[in-house]
């Protein structure tokens, strides 16, 4: 069977040769328009229609078809002027006008009047202290009194920062070593920044508008890249602890099996004191006197500094932070020392200095550390409960105060390295003097002075007594286990806070 022609509409288009092409008469229209003042698409669009294109469009042949239709309504196409509240109409009317005034080069003329003369920036590393009482901690945060808030304020005071970049903290790109929060003091941390060094006298200009309680010893060049927080190796903190509280725990009070602990106001509290309710005992000053006659043995500096010596080492610390699992490889911190110095006279109460090197810390870690140590020795709970905290069991550590935590120094020595050839090292050495007076003034004092007038040690441990029962310290006990009924469960919340839950320091 014959297959038959195809029809006229349905073959290709007739081919003329050259000599008969016909010459189509050229167009006034626009470039992509008809004399008629439709779009070529529009014109073509019956043809297009026509043809069957699904043989090699497929799926996209109405895709297509959209297409050319949507360029029929491309308002390129607008033959009639912008309507008058349009934004178009009046930016328009608006440039007419000044220029009509002149005032196209009159507030140009101001504008560069007004724009002061770009300084060149240049990375740095600040080297700097501060005592952190009275601030709500180191890093930048809206509507909160902060060291970083305070410091950006006198850099701009000073000329280290133009009044184009004064608006956002950002633009000088400032990152920290370390973070520390509320309350949590700093004899040394590095701040990195792009900062206007022109004038020789900054760093004084900049301390001049500072309060004496925050300190910049200098600043080192670095290379363009440098980070802070990222190219610091390591961080060393100190503690600072009042023998008195590894002294017996006394017998807690005791409540019926069963019964519900209760909670009333602390309505006579002393001023400035942290307890809440009854359940605290608050010490007389006649008790708190036979405390600070204390005076830490041999044997039990020995076992508190076994106990510390176990932290030592990288270990899973998911019991030392919060709203950290077992299985986070976050947890996993390498701690290198920790150590406990022998015991200092400081007006008329003993004091430990504990120093703990490490590669980096977690939230609350340095604090829960702490109040561990001090909760064992109190109870006689052997050493080899430490270890069963690394262990996936979660149990309820109390943090010690902030009062006594500072950040020492931040290390950088691979970077030094790095650097050593082309770029000053990034080291406090050279303003050691500088920094043990500040650290002495401004951190040893403050703490010594609220402690002295707050007992705040022993009002700590005078809540963790009073409620004993809710953070389940059956994990303090002669075997050094850890039992059932010590054990979080899953969905199981923690204990009321103490004071020393309520605040957070960001870095330990």
């Amino acid at each position: 069977m014959t297959t038959p022609a195809p029809s006229v509409a349905e073959s290709e288009p007739v081919k003329r040769p050259a000599s008969e092409a016909v010459e189509e008469p050229a167009s006034s229209a626009p470039e992509g328009q008809t004399e008629s003042g439709e779009s070529a698409a529009k014109k073509h669009r019956p043809q297009i229609e026509k043809e069957d294109t699904a043989a090699y469009m497929g799926t996209k042949r109405s895709k297509v078809r959209g297409n050319i239709r949507g360029a029929d309504n491309y308002k390129g196409k607008r033959t009639d002027g912008w309507g008058s509240q349009s934004r178009n109409a009046q930016d328009a009317a608006a440039a007419a006008a000044k220029a009509a005034a002149g005032e196209d080069s009159t507030a140009a003329q101001d504008n560069d009047e007004n724009k002061e003369a770009r300084i060149p920036k240049r990375k740095i590393a600040l080297l700097m202290g501060y005592c952190g009482t009275g601030y709500q901690g180191m890093q930048v945060n809206p509507n909160a009194k902060t060291i970083e808030g305070d410091l950006f304020k006198a850099m701009i005071a000073a000329g280290a920062v133009s009044k184009d970049n004064a608006d956002d903290i950002k633009k000088v790109s400032m990152m920290r070593s370390a973070r520390t929060d509320k309350g949590v003091h700093a004899a040394g941390n590095v701040v990195s920044l792009k900062m206007i060094v022109e004038d020789p006298d900054v760093i004084t200009k900049i301390n001049d508008n500072l309060p004496e309680q925050i300190r910049l010893f200098g600043y080192v060049r670095t290379m363009n890249s440098f980070n802070a927080k990222t190219l610091c190796d390591s961080r060393v903190y100190e503690y600072l602890l009042p023998t008195y509280v590894f002294l017996p725990r006394p017998p807690l009070p005791e409540r019926p099996e069963g019964e519900a602990p209760t909670t009333t106001v602390l309505r006579d509290a002393p001023e400035g004191s942290m307890a809440w309710d009854e359940n605290v005992k608050i010490s007389t000053p006649e008790e708190m006197a036979e405390k600070r006659k204390y005076r830490i043995d041999e044997a039990t500096l020995a076992k508190v500094r076994e106990a510390f010596q176990a932290y030592e080492g990288t270990h899973n610390f998911h019991n030392f932070t919060i709203g950290k699992k077992f299985n986070d490889r976050a947890c996993n911190r390498y701690m290198m020392t920790f150590k406990a110095s022998d015991p200092k006279m400081i007006q008329g109460t003993e004091w430990l200095s504990l120093k703990v090197h490490g590669q980096s810390f977690m939230l609350h870690q340095i604090r829960k550390m702490v109040g561990l140590v001090v909760m064992m020795i109190r109870t006689e709970t052997p050493v080899n409960l430490i270890p069963e905290t690394f262990k996936a069991n979660q149990i309820n550590i109390p943090k010690a105060p902030s009062l006594g935590l500072l950040l020492e120094r931040p290390q950088f020595l691979t970077y030094n390295r790095k650097v050593a050839a082309t770029h000053q090292p990034l080291d406090f050495d050279p303003y050691t003097e500088e920094m043990d007076a500040f650290k002495e003034k401004f951190i040893y004092d403050g703490i010594i002075k609220e402690e002295l007038e707050f007992n705040r040690f022993d009002e700590y441990l005078q809540i963790l007594d009073g409620h004993a029962d809710r953070y389940n310290f059956k994990y303090l006990n002669k075997e050094g286990a850890i039992p059932e009924g010590a054990i979080i469960q899953r969905g199981q919340g923690s204990a009321a806070p103490a004071e020393s839950d309520v605040e957070s320091d960001g870095s330990s």
